[in-house]
């Protein structure tokens, strides 16, 4: 293994200090620009912590699917999954959490860091209904810090870039991959219907 970095002294021996904007930019209030960024993004990733350990999800649900419920203050919808609650698991035992926006076209992203709960609160649940379909939970978030990543990421990654997209056919298809795990599951029968079931379900 390579020899690691064990103190932060060590660390900022390596990089030196932050940019003095990188510290600047931060803010715990969603302003008039950041809300235009948390209504136009149609994906996110929550991250959070448990006894388990660390959880990284991602949620989408078209723009504005995470609500401004005041300026210091954002919610979102547990749609349907599978269960497993990962995200949810942690909050209940541990409320911090990090999100991070991503919005097609735009190089930056978007990051807040906070304080999250799980809630069954039905006036809060009742505008999160998609096609007649009513969330059963939905995570509002308490919002600590929040700033805008410069694009440097994404324009490596070339995430938006027309050649940059891959043939989905190159890659392992989800019934592969849970048979690469699970020898005898029926890859070929789960994926043959995993489309019609995915539009099932979605809601």
């Amino acid at each position: 293994m390579p020899t690691p970095i064990t103190t932060l002294d060590d660390l900022l021996a390596h990089y030196g200090e932050a940019v003095p904007m990188a510290r600047a930019k931060e803010t715990a209030v969603i302003n008039d620009a950041y809300r235009r960024l948390i209504q136009a993004a149609p994906f996110f990733a929550v991250a959070s912590i448990g006894p388990e350990g660390m959880d990284c999800s991602p949620r989408g649900d078209g723009p504005g699917c995470v609500q401004i419920l005041d300026d210091h203050t954002v919610a979102f919808a547990d749609r349907r999954g599978n269960n497993r609650l990962d995200t949810l698991r942690n909050i209940v035992v541990d409320p911090r959490v990090a999100l991070l926006f991503l919005i097609p076209g735009w190089n930056e992203c978007l990051r807040i860091n906070g304080q999250a709960l799980v809630t069954a609160d039905a006036d809060l649940l009742d505008g999160f209904v998609v096609n007649g379909q009513r969330p059963v939970t939905a995570v509002v978030v308490r919002i600590d810090t929040m700033y805008f990543q410069c694009a440097r990421a994404i324009k490596r990654a070339g995430l938006w870039d027309a050649e940059s997209r891959i043939d989905p056919a190159n890659l392992p298809k989800a019934g592969e991959l849970v048979r690469s795990v699970v020898q005898d599951f029926d890859a070929k029968t789960y994926d043959a219907g995993l489309q019609e079931r995915q539009a099932k379900t979605l809601y």
